[in-house]
């Protein structure tokens, strides 16, 4: 049994969604549905603009992906993916590389299985787009250094704060790295599960390196703006003193007069 994961959006409306795909509902909140298709056939929606499959083949994602567009924030099929495999009737629970062998498979371990492979392809997107934004970064600090100014504008350094802060938030509201879901609480086999995909996939390794990159980025961002109303309280010192010399050579030729 193979679980294909697609980053296919910034974002899902998921109630929109909901309305219009009529399919059994497994379970579902504000943030992400998870459909019963058939018995091993399921589909996991995140409004973090993941769709995950078990037991699809190539033609019914195409057609879901399809129907899901007009509810995607800008769409781009396909950015990011991830396969895994799942293997049943093992004799115990074991964890290899992008697979899971499980005694005897639950709706609930598939559902937990689909949603740590897509919490690892929702790092990939986040790690792609904050790494975009380190080097942003990293091309004024260069600039600064060669050039011993910056290169942005006042109203552009501010959309880059307000894009990082956008980013940190958006991304502690829809990853659960550090959660479990309440199932596990009362669950052995599922609880291991959860903590052996964790570790498998490093998703808490993964979410503190975009955390710290998110940091340094806010930080260099945050010294960019000092920098920029320092030169601006220059300039405007520079330009009082000059009308305040206007206005003395003023008074003396007034006087010489």
């Amino acid at each position: 049994m193979k679980v294909l994961s697609y980053q296919i959006a910034d974002g899902i409306d998921i109630s929109g969604f909901k309305n219009s795909f009529k399919a059994h509902i497994y379970f579902s909140d504000n943030d992400e549905i998870f459909y019963m298709i058939d018995t091993d056939k399921f589909i996991y929606v995140f409004k973090y603009g993941v769709v995950s499959f078990l037991n699809y083949d190539e033609k019914g994602i195409s057609d879901f992906i399809h129907f899901i567009i007009p509810y995607c924030k800008n769409f781009s099929e396909f950015k990011l993916s991830e396969e895994f495999e799942i293997e049943t009737g093992a004799k115990e629970i074991r964890f290899g590389y992008n697979k899971i062998d499980i005694i005897e498979p639950t709706i609930d371990m598939y559902r937990l299985i689909i949603l740590n492979v897509s919490q690892s392809v929702a790092l990939d997107y986040y790690a792609e787009v904050t790494n975009t934004l380190l080097n942003e970064t990293n091309l004024q600090t260069q600039y600064l250094e060669k050039k011993g100014r910056l290169n942005i504008s006042g109203r552009n350094l501010k959309k880059y704060i307000g894009r990082t802060l956008n980013l940190k938030s958006t991304i502690s509201e829809n990853l659960y790295i550090f959660d479990s879901t309440p199932e596990t609480w009362e669950n052995e086999d599922l609880n291991r599960i959860d903590l052996g995909l964790k570790k498998t996939f490093d998703l808490q390794v993964r979410f503190r390196s975009i955390q710290e990159s998110l940091q340094i980025i806010k930080e260099n961002f945050e010294l960019f703006k000092d920098i920029m109303q320092y030169r601006n309280s220059y300039v405007l010192e520079i330009i009082i003193i000059v009308l305040i010399l206007l206005e003395v050579i003023n008074l003396v030729i007034e006087k010489i007069n």
